[in-house]
This record gives structure tokens, sequence and C-alpha cells, in this order.
């Protein structure tokens, strides 16, 4: 597979990524006005030509935690405030969750060198509780790395808000949020993506250093992982809007990069999958509401 020319397939269960061809080796591409970007680790992390860094991300969405179903119910009813018994960082998984998390660990497990794939979550409950119970199921033989670069979006003013509730509560924000766009759009006490994306460039530089020549796991949220595509593949604004609105990360979904000898482009094998959910027996989950305000 690594060496065909093209990557006949993205396999995204449950969300609506459309299965179609796609270059293998992420190249330049062109933004919005005309100016090249380059993917790869030599542009966005730092690293030379014969310096090798990470061979392998394996990038997993937490499981379901009780905040997304709380999401969901909440703009469902068209509610303006989501119902949850912590701040954001201290909520937890649901049951659903848990059962996720449990067969994440079995299947990765049977990845070659995978109980001893080192291990990095976000410190945000949700994340290390799937990341702890994924470990325990699967007998890995490695420590959890918590790591606060790799935290879901901070909302600030807008956390615990539905989109109605923005639109209600706080319209000059909501009206600042359309005009600005989803990546630059920064709420007061909190991120725009494009800030997200400047502290997984220095996760990543790290991960190289501190793993060179390994595979590492990423125990993180939908947002981060969008980003994270957003910089090994080198994509525009548009191109990375694009897939956000098309793509729904599946709660504990893999997506896999591949970059064999360290070094170069990286590869995406696989994007959003949940099959191995389904091959346990577990429900596939997919909690998508306001991308911008709900929790993830």
């Amino acid at each position: 597979m690594l060496g065909c020319p093209v990557q006949r397939q993205i396999r995204a269960t449950g969300s609506n990524v459309a299965a179609t061809d796609i270059p293998a080796r992420v190249g330049p591409v062109e933004d919005d006005v005309g100016n090249q970007r380059t993917g790869g680790s030599v542009s966005h992390h730092g690293h030379g030509a014969s310096v090798p860094g990470v061979t392998e991300l394996l990038l997993v969405r937490h499981g379901e935690s009780q905040g997304n179903v709380a999401a969901t119910l909440a703009q469902q009813a068209g509610a303006h405030v989501i119902d949850v018994p912590a701040r954001d960082a201290d909520v937890g998984l649901s049951d659903t969750g848990r059962e996720q998390a449990l067969a994440l660990g079995r299947v990765l497990a049977g990845y070659p060198d995978g109980r001893r794939t080192p291990v990095w979550s976000s410190p945000y409950l949700r994340a290390r509780q799937t990341a702890e119970l994924a470990v325990q199921s699967g007998g890995w033989q490695t420590a959890i790395l918590i790591d606060e670069r790799l935290r879901d979006r901070e909302l600030g003013i807008l956390d615990m808000l539905t989109s109605a509730g923005v639109e209600a509560r706080l319209p000059e924000e909501a009206g600042r949020r359309r005009w600005l766009g989803k990546f630059y759009y920064r709420p007061p006490g909190g991120e725009s993506w494009a800030d997200v994306v400047l502290r997984l460039r220095s996760l990543l530089a790290d991960l190289d250093n501190k793993h060179p020549g390994e595979g590492v796991l990423l125990v993180c949220h939908d947002a981060v992982i969008l980003l994270i595509r957003y910089i090994l593949e080198g994509l525009s604004e548009q191109q990375l809007l694009d897939i956000a609105a098309t793509s729904t990360i599946l709660n504990a979904s893999v997506s896999r990069f591949v970059r064999p000898d360290g070094r170069g482009e990286w590869l995406l094998e696989t994007f959003n999958m949940a099959d191995h959910l389904m091959s346990e027996g577990v429900p596939v989950t997919q909690h998508s509401g306001d991308a911008d305000v709900h929790p993830r």
C-alpha cells in the first residue's frame, strides 16, 4: 500500500467523507490567494532530511462523553445551555464511551508493536479515561504521557452554550464568528483554530525529537485531529473547512498517518475509521452538534 501511486480510499465509517481516490503523497498546494504551502515534517516541525522523526501517528478521538450526550440533547431541544455536571475539562465518559475505549484497546494491541507504542493524551478527563481504559484492556506495556497541547479548543465565553444560546445571548459574537469564519474566529477568553494549530506544531516537533523511528498514539479531540491533518497535509483554510463540513469525527475512531523513514511527507492511510467498534459489537456514536460551540 505504501508504494502505490494512489491511496484508494479514506475509510470513514459513519461519516460523510467521500470514498474517492486521493494522492498517496501530499505535495505542495495553493491556498486561496495562490501562495504555495507544503506538507511534511521538514516544513512544519523543523526536521532536516538527515534527522528521522516519528514514523506513524495514530490519532484517536476520545470515547463518547457525558458532554457529547448532553450537547446533542440540548441542541435537539433548542436549549441555550448544555447541562453538564462539571467544567469541560472534567467531563468524563458515558457508559458507551467506556465500552468504546475498552474495545479500542483490544484492537490496537494487535497492531505491530502495539503494546509498546508510546501513548500521549489530552489532560481532559474524557481523553485520559479513554487512554487508561484502552491501555488496560489491551495489556499495553507503556505509560501514558499527558500533554496540555492536546487539549480541546478552549471556547471562552461560548463554553456550554448551544448555537441557539450564542445567537440569543451573545448576538454580537455570533455575527463576528460568521464574519471571521471558523478558522480565525477567537471567542473572548478562548482560542481560534489557528491558535490550536500553533500549539500542535510545537507538539509534533517534540514528538519527532522524543520518538525518532517510532509510532505514537495520540488520544485527543475532534478539532485536534482535523488540525493535525491541516498541518501534516499542508491544507489551505478552505480545504480544512471542506473536510470539517463533511466529516464528523466519530468517538473512539482511528486516523492513521505513516511516514516509513521518519522523513519527508506524510501519507494518510485511514481517516475516521470505526470498523474496530463494529467488529467488537460496540455502538458507533456520532455527535456533531455545532462544531464551534459544543464540547467535543
